[in-house]
């Protein structure tokens, strides 16, 4: 990313030490460490949601290819993301019916009662 070599380290070094003296230097260090990875993890977590939005929009546009072609007549790689999409909705319904069924059952052995 940036081209700093040993002696443009060995420089800035100094110069903080001689500004902020020994006393506050390896708080300062610490911060701008802390400060680093923050900024780290924000960039990690902007490529993952652009990734992820970019691999849902391809999703998208193949559903949207299969319904214009018709489910018999699409090619390999549409099918594949038609059965993610579909494994994907199976998945996020799963908790919800887990969810339902015990309290419909609990309501139905208090009616019996």
């Amino acid at each position: 990313m940036f081209d700093i070599g040993f002696w443009e380290l060995l420089v800035i070094g100094v110069i903080a030490l001689v500004v902020l003296g020994p006393e506050r230097l390896p708080g300062a260090i610490r911060s701008t460490m802390e400060t680093v990875r923050s900024i780290k993890n924000v960039a990690n977590g902007f490529k993952q949601e652009v990734s992820y939005q970019l691999k849902t929009h391809e999703l998208h546009e193949h559903l949207k290819k299969a319904e214009k072609e018709g489910l018999g007549q699409v090619g390999d790689d549409v099918k594949q993301s038609i059965e993610e999409l579909k494994s994907a909705a199976a998945s996020v319904q799963r908790p919800y019916e887990n969810s339902i069924l015990p309290s419909e059952n609990s309501s139905e052995s208090e009616n019996k009662k």
